[in-house]
């Protein structure tokens, strides 16, 4: 079972049909969509400001979802994926939006629906990424529009989690 914790009287909220593998922590201010994922060792603090997901969110492996006290919190839209290794912090990414692994996303960034940041990329505090783009490097700059490759790619992974999950739940039965 997931480490689940209250803090400062906040407690986790989530929908129906989440998975949350046995060693993701979720605390605080923290609520989550239906069909929603946390994978091995990620962690979503909800401590110091709230995270908010929407529905067919899966937040891989080893991923640092946090905020900034009194100053930045996370809003996460629906049918995101967030790479392995990846830190989001008190930032805004909206629907359909791939993160890449090790990706970094930093405080009152923005990044619009449809966009895919790279592996490795930084987005800086206070960024806007435009809707349906790619993004690379450090900083994260816009590479290329989205083609229709990369948009079947990103529902490709969406749903793909939501699939894998289902494995876990079936042992775990």
């Amino acid at each position: 079972m997931a480490l689940i914790k209250e803090v400062r009287g906040f407690t986790p909220k989530f929908g129906k049909d989440c998975w949350f593998a046995e060693n993701a922590t979720i605390v605080g201010e923290v609520e989550l969509g239906n069909n929603c994922t946390v994978w091995f060792s990620a962690v979503v603090r909800g401590d110091v400001n709230f995270v908010k997901v929407g529905n067919n969110t899966n937040i891989q492996d080893n991923v640092t979802i946090h905020g900034t006290y009194e100053k930045a919190s996370t809003t996460i839209g629906n049918n995101v994926t967030i790479g392995h290794n990846a830190v989001i912090h008190g930032c805004t990414i909206e629907d359909d939006v791939l993160i890449g692994i090790g990706a970094i996303i930093l405080d009152n960034a923005v990044i619009k629906s449809g966009s895919i940041i790279g592996a490795g990329s930084v987005v800086l505090a206070n960024t806007v990424i435009e809707e349906n783009v790619v993004v690379g490097g450090i900083p994260g700059k816009k590479i290329k529009e989205i083609d229709e490759e990369n948009r079947k790619m990103q529902s490709r992974i969406a749903s793909s989690y939501n699939m894998y999950a289902g494995w876990f739940k079936e042992s775990e039965k």
